[in-house]
Order: structure tokens, then sequence, then C-alpha cells
């Protein structure tokens, strides 16, 4: 009896790349001319596929938008981690770096997504700009909650936690659009780190810094 043949992954691995390969062009058109001036023709003459590939994976402009948006955001929140404040082998001035820092290095690895996000998903409908708003909020919440048990444990100065949240993350959107728009490098992101921390520290954080073992470096531009 001729054994059977196990079905091939192979139309399934092309479908993901062909997918991958639509979004990525999406993508780079969506950042160069924006949400409204980009086109459907646009997208695939940069893709290099037909109008008609394009159906089989979007419905139109905007679903691919939202895929770009999802999962941008799903890699900044899966970036960002509760800080802990009764676990004495994780300092919370390292926990609050290393936080930092992942956000920083998430963003400068997706250039135009980082951007994209900034400063082209609002205003596309009311449906995709609540979209926003409940990825904006659940970080929200997220930084609220650290904050409460900081000022439980006295390191973080009193306020309302949720204004402090809205401060912090509005000093960090704008620190990280800059670094795009001005072409940091990825060696920048210690220094951005450091001082996005020291402003913290100067500000609302009452807690003992631990130094670093390494050199902070200068900004740098790509090359």
């Amino acid at each position: 009896m001729a054994a059977r043949r196990k079905p091939s992954g192979g139309k399934t691995v092309a479908k993901t790349e062909r997918r991958l390969q639509i979004l990525v062009a999406a993508r780079d058109v969506f950042a160069k001319r924006g949400y409204h001036q980009t086109t459907i023709d646009d997208i695939v003459l940069s893709a290099g596929v037909a109008r008609g590939t394009f159906y089989l994976y979007f419905e139109d402009k905007r679903a691919v938008f939202v895929d770009l948006i999802d999962r941008f955001a799903a890699k900044l929140s899966m970036a960002i981690e509760r800080i802990v404040t009764d676990d004495q082998s994780r300092p919370v001035a390292n926990q609050v770096k290393e936080n930092i820092r992942a956000i920083i290095r998430t963003c400068l690895a997706e250039r135009t997504m980082t951007k994209i996000l900034f400063t082209g998903a609002l205003g596309i409908d009311s449906e995709f700009d609540r979209k926003i708003a409940t990825f904006y909020d659940t970080v929200m919440q997220l930084l609220t909650e650290s904050l409460k048990d900081g000022q439980a444990l006295g390191i973080v100065a009193d306020g309302e936690p949720r204004v402090l949240a809205y401060l912090s993350i509005g000093a960090f959107k704008e620190l990280l659009y800059q670094a795009v728009l001005l072409g940091l490098s990825e060696e920048s992101s210690e220094v951005l780190l450091q001082q996005m921390y020291n402003f913290l520290r100067q500000g609302y954080l009452r807690v003992a810094d631990v130094p670093d073992a390494i050199r902070i470096p200068r900004l740098k531009r790509r090359s």
C-alpha cells in the first residue's frame, strides 16, 4: 500500500509572503504619501503585484492600514511590562529603564510605522479613531496602575496618576517622533533612554538610581 503524501505547506508560505510583501509596500507608500493621498494603485505598483492579487488579501486600503497599525501596536504593547514594586531582585529603576529601552528600540527599528502611528493614524474614520484610542488607553491604564503602586510605596511623587501618565506618554511620543524625524541611529537608543529616565527622576520618580555598567554614547544619525 502506497504511503500517503503529506500536504505541502508551500502554498501557505507563499500566501504569507505575498501578504507581507503587500504590507511592506503599503507601509512605505503610506509613510510617503499619507493615508488619504494613497491609492490601491500606488500600493500594487510599489508591491509589484496585480490589482486582483491585492484583493485576494485585503478588502481595501483601510484594511491594509488597520493590519499595519494592529501589528505595530501589538509590538509596542509587548515591549511594555507593568512595573513590579515588591521584588527586591528587580530594582524599580532597572525596570523603568528596561521599559524605556524596549520602546525606544522598537520604534527605532520600525521607523516608518512610528511615523505613521504618530502622524497619520487619526482622522481616517470614527471606528478607526476608537481603535487607536483603545490602544493608547490600554497603555495609559498600565502606566497609571504602576504609578498608583509607586505612590503607595513612596517612590512616585504625589499627584493624579492619570495626569502623570498623560504627561509621560506625551513626552515619550514627541521624543520618539523627533528621533525618527531626525534619523537618529539605533546606537542613540541608550542616550535617549538615559535622557528620558533623567527627565522622570527629576519629575515624579523617587527611586535610587542604579548606575549603568556601559558608557552612554552620544546621539548619532544614521549614515
